[in-house]
């Protein structure tokens, strides 16, 4: 076995992103299964979905739904008034933290926190699963479409189409759970004022909520869905427009509806790669000879025929050792390679992480 250091020159840190396609239908949501990959908890503070009935072990989580409202709202809260502000504060903590005075901060429409602008005050909150998020949510890939109809049977007859446009190159990071971009909302069935809107490329659109990346949670604000919920699906009671649903419906009702006027949610994940190359290199007068204990017989190489042929060995393997000789990693060869001191090597050894 022979020994070489490695200097700097010789190691090299890479970072690669690799993306997945994550496409999450309405039939998948709420159709296919009945509601059996709904599943609700005795404290009703939120609503989990899975790909498949919960109850079965092949069920995977992707995500979760719930809804807050903060103690600033202009809503008379009238059903689950605590758990909807703890909610909303909870959430507020973790993805837009503290202002200069101590006090959470709520969550904006813009993201500008310093010009202050419009809050939103009664959010519904998307937290999705790590397994299908992985790292982070890729920027300016996230669709979310939402049936508005006026009836619940034909709630698909209008989209509302919820997106982060622009956020490659605009988003926000003054978030202590990493970057964040503004989700847009287009469809003819929006019903808000000049106010909630913005300019895109010519194009207008309504400030929907807030997507924080690393941390995989859509946020909508209700305000701006409007007419969303005219008329809610038939299970759920009480309610002819989203602020009524908020004020006066459990959360698990909200959930309920929401998710009945889901149509299609779709992003792309992002997993990060890092990778640090080693440059194995072996010069034409090294490593010709072998320390194995065969390569000798009666003091003489083997593999040598006449005196004055070339010495020859075989790589077959790269170990790579500690400062204390350690042997901390083995990369195999596909193939022994041929070393005599007319040939040279660089052999690429990659190690992921």
């Amino acid at each position: 076995m022979t020994f070489k250091p490695l200097n700097e020159n010789d190691i090299v840190n890479t970072r690669t992103l690799l993306h997945e396609a994550i496409p999450l239908t309405g039939s998948i949501i709420h159709g296919t299964y009945g509601g059996g990959n709904l599943k609700n908890y005795s404290h009703g503070m939120f609503t989990t979905v899975y790909d498949y009935d919960y109850l079965s072990s092949s069920a995977n989580h992707i995500f979760d739904i719930t809804c807050g409202i903060s103690s600033q709202t202009s809503l008379t809260v009238e059903s689950m008034l605590s758990k909807k502000r703890n909610i909303y504060g909870q959430m507020a903590q973790v993805l837009m933290g503290y202002d200069a005075t101590g006090s959470i901060q709520r969550f904006d429409e813009d993201g500008d926190l310093l010009a202050g602008g419009a809050k939103m005050d009664e959010v519904i909150v998307l937290p999705f699963s790590r397994l299908l998020v992985k790292d982070e949510i890729k920027k300016e890939t996230f669709e979310l479409k939402l049936g508005v109809a006026n009836t619940a049977a034909s709630a698909f007859g209008d989209i509302v189409t919820i997106a982060d446009l622009g956020a490659s190159t605009e988003y926000r990071v003054n978030s202590p759970a990493g970057e964040y971009g503004i989700l847009y909302a287009t469809g003819s069935s929006m019903d808000v004022t000049s106010t909630n809107t913005a300019s895109i490329d010519g194009d207008t659109y309504w400030y929907a909520g807030l997507l924080f990346y690393q941390a995989g949670i859509a946020v909508l604000t209700g305000s701006v869905l409007g007419t969303l919920l005219a008329t809610p699906p038939a299970d759920v009671s009480g309610s002819n427009d989203i602020d009524a649903l908020l004020s006066g419906s459990s959360i698990d009702d909200v959930n309920t509806a929401i998710l009945g006027r889901i149509d299609n949610i779709q992003f792309n994940n992002t997993t990060e790669l890092n990778s640090t190359v080693y440059f194995c290199r072996a010069n034409h007068n090294e490593f010709n000879y072998s320390s194995n204990p065969t390569y000798l017989e009666n003091s003489r190489i083997r593999v040598k025929t006449q005196a004055t042929d070339e010495p020859v060995s075989y790589i077959t393997t790269i170990g790579l050792y500690n400062d204390r000789n350690e042997l901390l990693a083995t990369a195999k060869l596909s193939e022994a390679l041929k070393k005599s001191p007319s040939t040279e090597f660089t052999i690429r050894a990659r190690l992921d992480y």
